[in-house]
């Protein structure tokens, strides 16, 4: 079982930066690749940025690349999205995301998110 508890969010003109985090605990945790995912009203919940805990594995969406830096600290099992030049369409809520597969079986854990607004 992994617990996920995301904050940061908050409202920023276009143009502006956030940081969300993510806190995680958990058996196994180092196991799990982590990741964000958001979700706008009226759509489909998008895969965002994900990364290993040691670091040396990220990809990203591209409609955040360049813009959207994610990052992680083991040791204070926390998982970071530094988003900067925001635009309007990064409004969403935001989830922390950990997931594996193990013997075929999937383990996936989600926060309760948090939102974001960029106004214009």
């Amino acid at each position: 079982q992994v617990q996920l508890v995301e904050s940061g969010g908050g409202l920023v003109q276009a143009g502006g930066s956030l940081r969300l985090s993510c806190a995680a605990s958990g058996r196994t945790l180092s196991t799990y690749a982590m990741g964000w995912f958001r979700q706008a009203p009226g759509k489909e919940r998008e895969f965002v940025a994900q990364i290993s805990w040691s670091g040396g594995s990220t990809s990203y969406a591209d409609s955040v690349k360049g813009r959207f830096t994610i990052s992680s600290d083991i040791a204070k099992g926390t998982v970071y999205l530094q988003m900067n030049s925001l635009k309007p369409e990064d409004t969403a809520v935001y989830y922390c995301n950990a997931d594996k597969v193990v013997g075929g079986t999937r383990y996936h854990y989600w926060g309760q998110g948090t939102q974001v607004t960029v106004s214009a």
